[in-house]
């Protein structure tokens, strides 16, 4: 895996500037990686990327950072604070507009510049949502999937939780084509789980947790599981890279990362270290975990 490129001086300093600011006001403030993770709808291990220099910050973040801490954007970016000014502009100067886009024309812009990666079924379903008869309105809710009878879309997403060395988690992961599924038909599996909307789908990558989980295996998770609850297989985040291991509890503070292939050794790594991002609830291939 080929080594993360370090972020320019500029982008660094204004990572160590927000850094900073949170720490010296997060104490007054009662905040922690945790709720500002929370807050700009992000992973805990993705804070800390932005927080440490990994990843440069960006517009989304800037803003949730400014409201939370209560001080402008100008404190720790100019740059984005910029950036933010001019996009507030053309949206003041596109609503003064007596011709505004039509929400298909819209639809389509978007799709230009971002939509590589859909699938050409997904653009024409974006399309028809937009073109339909209620006024071009597009409600996406990716956290409650809709029930259909008695089965549910799981969202599919394009994360690679690496089974062996680790993957670099994506910030924002784009999602793949969607499973339908019976909630009463997973319970009667054995899969334990309070809310279908907590259920997403995830692929394992790598050879660490074979012969339980192969390389390129689907995987069902419980993304409500954000603590450790029991020994169990979990997607966590250490040391800025994404896993799914097993995990077992040592005692003061401290966890074994475990892998089912024996030519894998086991290593203790430090709870507050450890970022879980959900529980494996099931192998796509009906092997429950």
């Amino acid at each position: 895996m080929s080594k993360k490129k370090e972020l320019s001086p500029e982008l660094k300093a204004e990572c160590d500037a927000a850094k900073a600011l949170f720490v010296s006001k997060k104490n007054a403030l009662g905040l922690t990686q945790a709720s500002l993770a929370e807050a700009a709808d992000i992973s805990a291990a993705a804070v800390a990327m932005y927080l440490n220099g990994t990843n440069p910050l960006n517009a989304k973040f800037a803003v949730v950072l400014s409201r939370l801490l209560d001080v402008p954007i100008e404190k720790f970016s100019k740059r984005l604070a910029n950036e933010i000014s001019g996009l507030t502009g053309a949206a003041e100067q596109t609503n003064a507009s007596s011709q505004s886009a039509s929400a298909a024309d819209m639809v389509r812009q978007m799709l230009a510049k971002q939509g590589k990666g859909l699938s050409d079924t997904a653009r024409r379903r974006l399309l028809a949502a937009a073109e339909s008869d209620d006024g071009g309105v597009l409600e996406i809710d990716y956290y409650r999937p809709g029930v259909m009878g008695d089965e549910v879309w799981i969202a599919h997403y394009d994360v690679r939780a690496a089974m062996g060395g680790g993957q670099i988690p994506h910030d924002y992961p784009e999602m793949l084509q969607d499973v339908r599924v019976s909630p009463q038909h997973l319970r009667e599996m054995g899969v334990e789980f309070k809310e279908h909307f907590h259920l997403k789908m995830v692929t394992g990558w790598g050879q660490s947790m074979a012969p339980t989980i192969k390389h390129r295996d689907p995987l069902l998770v419980d993304i409500s599981i954000r603590e450790f609850a029991g020994d169990g297989i979990y997607m966590f985040s250490w040391e800025g890279h994404l896993y799914i291991k097993r995990l077992q509890w040592l005692g003061d503070e401290q966890i074994t990362m475990l892998s089912d292939n024996p030519r894998h050794p086991p290593q203790s790594i430090r709870a507050e270290d450890t970022y879980i991002q959900a529980r494996v609830l099931l192998v796509w291939n009906a092997h429950l975990v």
